[in-house]
């Protein structure tokens, strides 16, 4: 039995997991086009590995690059290369980047792939090797690639691996319906990662308010007598799925800021993930699905659906009855985290967990932002434990270094302080934007760093040049010289 501890603020968000917990989880069809963004991360891009025209298979390797945070892409289906070209992207910003498309050709034909019998005969770098070459990143949102997350460094030593099934955001059912139906694959998944970072206890935590899947996941971790895995349940205070509120309330630690889990002694890993590992490692299969939420008033069947990575969210929705008529706005992830999406052809990516189709009664709109009344409801639920207000204020003057002094990086965009905040001011995304303006800045700072390096290795180039050419025209006189003395001594002995 753990003793759970408590993270400052938080709340206590309405339900509406029931919208799409009720309906058993199914198999999304094969669509008529998929579509990859080569754009992973800001900075991080891949490289086609294909030509248009080209037929691909399922589970073949479209797109990679040697960057450490690179992932490689695998074609979800087989079929054709119909275009490389701008398209929408997933982003909050709108924006439009290369993409890879796909015609399919409803063959669904695969490479041929096998796992290990055995993962327990594998050293940890095979491990990691076959989870990158996989292209496995953290299911829970952040993407983060899981091969250098299990790579922590030799100074930092690894005690627990905690396995985060508390899917806070209340519309979110995707990790509670893979449980419930893949329990086995999840847990296994926890003992290749154990096995692979050489520790001996794995924690698996879930919310107080999914029983079934609590139900099943004990039922095998029974089955499996693996005493190191425990199955605990912690309270549905939002923002509990938070990687760092979670080890919080787990563990008791904090970890440290600006520093990450592993520098206390914890890996945490989302379920979805630890499943693809076991995919990956048993099965020899890459990430080209995952389980998808789509809900919302303003879609007719909300539901899970298993989905090939690169599906168009229209597809998608068409297969879960199509829009209702009150449907207002598209949202990427939960209402909390998520963000709007400005059309329904872009695709859903390995980071895409939720659908939300929402109407007035599931987000907010049409609130009319007012003044700050400096009441300071936001600090107190700030999970953080930071000072929104503060980070508004300065944000909004544009004072990046006043926000870094605030902590503005800690800060998790839960949006609990938007919230409670009376006024409604968007804060969150005054934070977003001044994180942006931080990150171009240090762009900027870095590239003017590196012009005036190569600026003064270009002085110190030129400069030894000349010294070089005034010592070869010294020598070059010295000689002339001696040549000179030479022949005025020659001429004097003849005369």
């Amino acid at each position: 039995m753990l003793n759970l501890a408590r993270f400052h603020g938080g709340l206590h968000l309405p339900n509406n997991k029931e919208l799409s917990n009720q309906a058993p989880l199914r198999q999304a069809s094969i669509p008529k086009k998929l579509v990859y963004p080569l754009m992973q991360r800001q900075g991080v891009t891949v490289d086609p590995k294909i030509q248009v025209g080209e037929r691909v298979l399922r589970g073949q390797v479209i797109a990679y690059s040697d960057h450490p945070l690179a992932t490689p892409v695998h074609a979800a289906s087989s079929g054709v290369i119909e275009a490389i070209e701008e398209r929408l992207i997933p982003h909050p910003s709108g924006m439009a980047d290369l993409c890879i498309v796909i015609a399919t050709d409803g063959l669904d034909e695969s490479l041929v792939t096998q796992g290990v019998a055995d993962f327990r005969s594998q050293d940890p770098a095979s491990i990691r090797t076959a989870i990158k070459n996989a292209g496995i990143v953290g299911l829970g949102g952040a993407a983060f690639p899981t091969s250098i997350k299990l790579n922590p460094g030799p100074q930092r030593k690894l005690d627990t691996l905690l396995l985060n099934g508390a899917e806070c955001e209340p519309y979110i059912t995707c990790d509670d319906c893979l449980m419930q139906n893949q329990p086995e694959s999840v847990l296994v998944g926890a003992q290749i990662l154990l096995h692979s970072l050489h520790i001996e206890r794995c924690i698996v935590a879930i919310e107080d308010h999914m029983k079934r899947a609590y139900a099943r996941l004990t039922q095998v971790v029974a089955a499996l007598n693996d005493p190191r895995i425990i199955v605990v349940q912690v309270p549905a205070i939002y923002p509990t799925g938070g990687e760092k509120q979670l080890i919080k309330v787990v563990t008791g630690k904090e970890t440290p800021s600006g520093g990450i889990p592993a520098d206390i002694g914890v890996l945490c890993v989302n379920v979805g993930t630890a499943s693809a590992v076991y995919d990956a490692v048993c099965n020899g299969k890459p990430l080209t699905e995952r389980v998808i939420t789509v809900t919302g008033r303003g879609v007719k069947e909300p539901q899970n659906r298993y989905v090939r990575i690169g599906t168009p969210i229209s597809e998608l929705i068409e297969q879960c009855g199509g829009y209702t008529e009150h449907v207002e706005r598209l949202i990427m992830g939960g209402p909390m985290m998520g963000f709007a999406l400005p059309d329904d052809e872009i695709a859903v990516v390995k980071a895409t967990n939720c659908i939300l189709a929402g109407t007035a009664a599931d987000i907010n709109t049409g609130k009319q932002a007012m003044p700050c009344i400096r009441c300071g409801d936001c600090a107190k639920a700030c999970p953080v434990d930071l000072l929104p207000q503060q980070l508004y204020w300065h944000s909004r003057a544009g004072n990046l270094d006043k926000c870094k002094e605030f902590s503005l990086f800690d800060c998790i965009e839960c949006g609990c302080c938007e919230v409670v905040c009376p006024s409604h001011i968007p804060l969150v995304q005054y934070y977003r934007s001044a994180k942006s303006k931080v990150i171009a800045k240090a762009k900027e700072a870095e590239k003017a760093a590196v012009a005036k390096r190569r600026h003064d290795m270009h002085l110190e180039r030129k400069a030894k040049e000349q010294a070089e050419k005034a010592e070869r025209a010294r020598l070059k006189k010295e000689a002339l010289a001696k040549v000179k003395q030479a022949n005025a001594e020659k001429e004097g002995v003849t005369q």
